[in-house]
């Protein structure tokens, strides 16, 4: 019996005993159909039946008391940023029961603007649920485990290894010598210094296009299972310097304005200009760490979908490093490693 076929009847149960249990009404006629996955390991299905529709969501078995997603689940609707709703779960199977939020993510949903102005009426609402994220108050959550985990400058640097690892020694097929592994480490080191001794705050991690689904005209976000705290920049250079939708830069600009006006009581004396560069910086490490990650994906799986964004990521960094007019070493090596393949 093929995988699939053995997760279908495990769903199937699992489902069951949810009704069984009364978590949700009954449901005759039910059809599964698989969904497509995204770069992580977990698979989802979608389950119909009775003009119904369910998500589950199948992840790796889970014994401890702190599942990441139920944690974080309960954090994000205690403090009213939109989130599918959890019907049941069975984590030691692995098994999650969710709302289903449709096909639309906020990237499909761009596809369709017709103008700047329309780009701009959407991407309010996500700023929205963005400054419900980040100002989450992290003194009423002691003891949980993102607490613990942060973009500190070990977490930071590891990600820039790991691009380093399996992009430009897999993808690019470049040796590294002493020297230029020494301007390496240097110049991001510097980077990964400068913004990671900042006040935090709860970040997303991977808030951006992909991680919002557009439901009757309302914003959901999904995928907040890593959420870990980082500067403020973090979260909002995931969602304007996406590397899968190029932003106006206009609208690029309002939108880090009403973000900025809105989070000043955080921020402090932290003027526009050190704000906007901290996320100059923010967005080299970030859009490099993104680059890795497509690379690692193809590596590992044979997926090549996300390798088409790679060379609109490496544009930004390239452009980034010259206006700020900083670490001119490190942009001379990655421009000759990526024009030169």
């Amino acid at each position: 019996m093929r995988l699939e076929e053995t997760e279908k009847l495990l769903i199937e149960d699992l489902f069951l005993k949810s009704v069984e249990e009364k978590k949700i009404a009954p449901v005759l006629n039910i059809a599964l159909e698989k969904l497509t996955g995204d770069a992580s390991t977990r698979r989802y299905y979608r389950l119909t039946g009775d003009n119904r529709q369910y998500v589950i969501c199948l992840d790796t078995p889970c014994v401890d008391k702190e599942y990441p997603f139920i944690v974080l689940h309960k954090v994000y609707q205690e403090n009213h940023v939109s989130v599918p709703a959890i019907y049941d779960s069975n984590l030691s199977r692995g098994y999650l029961l969710e709302q289903d939020l449709g096909d639309q993510t906020f990237l499909k949903r761009l596809a369709t603007v017709a103008s700047t102005d329309e780009e701009l009426k959407l991407y309010e609402g996500t700023i929205k649920e963005l400054i419900k994220i980040n100002s989450i108050p992290l003194e009423n959550y002691h003891g949980s485990t993102f607490q613990n985990l942060s973009f500190d400058f070990d977490k930071l640097m590891s990600e820039c290894d790991f691009t380093l690892n399996h992009f430009i020694k897999k993808i690019l097929n470049k040796g590294i010598s002493n020297a230029e592994s020494s301007i390496f480490h240097k110049d991001l080191g510097e980077i990964c210094k400068k913004i990671s001794c900042k006040k935090m705050v709860l970040c997303h991690r991977d808030y951006h296009s992909r991680n919002i689904m557009v439901k009757d005209d309302g914003l959901f976000v999904i995928d907040f299972q890593d959420s870990r705290k980082g500067i403020p920049q973090y979260d909002l250079v995931s969602l304007l310097d996406d590397c899968y939708y190029k932003l106006s830069e206009n609208n690029k600009k309002i939108l880090i304005k009403i973000y900025y006006d809105e989070m000043k009581n955080f921020l402090g004396d932290q003027s526009l200009d050190e704000f906007m560069y901290l996320y100059s910086l923010t967005m080299i490490q970030r859009v490099y760490k993104a680059i890795g990650s497509f690379a690692y994906i193809y590596n590992l799986r044979g997926d090549f979908r996300y390798l088409k964004y790679i060379g609109y990521g490496f544009e930004k960094i390239r452009t980034t490093l010259m206006e700020i007019g900083e670490f001119s070493d490190l942009r001379i090596i990655l421009s000759r490693y990526y024009y030169e393949h």
